[in-house]
């Protein structure tokens, strides 16, 4: 089990933009199960919709993103820097099933399915009480960034 302050060491993501509490399993190299508390108190909630919260799915989608990052981290036995990132290189297929609200417990899953030059593909799953909210795949790239100083 991987927790909150040994994800800040595989994710460069912040408040409000963290958006993985807690790692509960990952195989190296295949796969990962992890864990989004969904709280009243998340900002997006404030405008949408003030009138029945419900969590952006491109949030959903950014969720299982970093938990895919964090499997890219941890199966490169590699820590991001500031030369390194984990970014979206697409996303296919994505469906969702039903609405996350304020108190719901998200289960992200992804599975590697193929990695080829430092791009991973994922099938990804997100659900709440055993129910899919969500899935995808996604292509996730790893790479080092050339950070010119202006």
């Amino acid at each position: 089990m991987i927790d909150a302050q040994e994800i800040l060491r595989y994710l460069p993501h912040r408040y409000p933009f963290l958006l993985v509490d807690r790692v509960l399993e990952v195989e190296k190299g295949k796969r990962i199960v992890a864990l989004k508390n969904v709280s009243m108190n998340e900002q997006f909630f404030v405008g949408h919709f003030p009138h029945y919260p419900v969590m952006p799915g491109v949030l959903i989608i950014e969720a299982l993103a970093q938990t895919a990052a964090i499997l890219t981290f941890i199966s490169i036995e590699k820590l991001p820097d500031e030369n390194s990132l984990s970014y979206f290189a697409g996303i296919d297929r994505a469906r969702f099933k039903r609405p996350v609200m304020p108190g719901d417990q998200l289960r992200l899953e992804a599975e590697l399915t193929r990695n080829l030059r430092g791009v991973g593909k994922y099938d990804v799953r997100a659900s709440v009480e055993g129910n899919v909210v969500a899935e995808a795949e996604l292509m996730c790239a790893y790479r080092t960034i050339d950070r010119k100083v202006p």
